[in-house]
């Protein structure tokens, strides 16, 4: 399974990085606009953080196919290798068909729907973003859609992979990883949640207070003491 984060934390992406086995670092217009930093800046910064492996996914912001094409090769001019992220939309079909064509990868996202989500895979994308969260914000079934779009995409385009993003709880990062997701992008704190462990820390230290009642020290292996003076 491939394990991104969603965001645009250069620092946070650094610390994690360390501790997960990213894939890359997806963002979108919301996430870069919250940072304030520039794509030009940002992209190569956080390709840095992921210690230049891993993918970088970036989205347009035209409305326009025509638009969304041109916006991707500047993208690509930045990051030679970023995955564009085209919105599913009718005039986006459009962008990731041509786009396709000209070898550049995407991604399909903002999806809502099972079939909407295959549509894009159909039209060339390489992988496929259903909103879990805003799914059942919408009163949907986000968990379902993920299930649906994955039998759709085992029959009809099983070389795109779904990548399900929107999360709000860990549980519903879990149930995606149950239902066998190939891919999942969490925000930086639904990531935490999941790595907090209270329970696990306070279990940790309850053993090296009773290492140290026993031993004096919170070493593993001491010294044994010469019996010569």
């Amino acid at each position: 399974m491939e394990l991104y984060l969603d965001t645009a934390d250069v620092a946070a992406v650094k610390r994690l990085a360390r501790i997960l086995p990213l894939a890359g670092v997806t963002t979108n217009p919301a996430i870069v606009a919250g940072g304030k930093t520039p794509l030009s800046i940002l992209l190569p910064e956080l390709q840095a953080a992921l210690g230049g492996q891993g993918k970088i996914f970036a989205q347009v912001i035209a409305a326009r196919a025509e638009e969304m094409v041109e916006e991707a090769l500047q993208l690509r001019a930045i990051l030679p290798d970023v995955v564009v992220k085209i919105p599913a939309t009718t005039e986006g079909l459009a962008a990731i068909r041509q786009l396709k064509k000209e070898a550049i990868p995407t991604l399909g996202t903002a999806v809502y729907g099972a079939a909407q989500g295959l549509f894009s895979a159909l039209a060339g994308a390489e992988y496929v973003a259903p909103y879990v969260n805003r799914i059942d914000a919408q009163g949907g079934n986000g968990i379902q859609t993920v299930e649906a779009l994955q039998q759709l995409l085992a029959l009809h385009a099983p070389g795109a992979k779904v990548l399900a993003a929107s999360f709000k709880t860990p549980r519903q990062a879990l149930e995606c990883m149950l239902a066998g997701c190939e891919a999942i992008t969490l925000p930086l704190d639904v990531a935490e949640q999941i790595l907090s462990a209270p329970a696990v820390t306070a279990a940790v230290n309850q053993f090296e207070q009773q290492w140290i009642k026993a031993f004096g020290t919170a070493r593993l292996i001491q010294e044994e003491k010469s019996g010569k003076e």
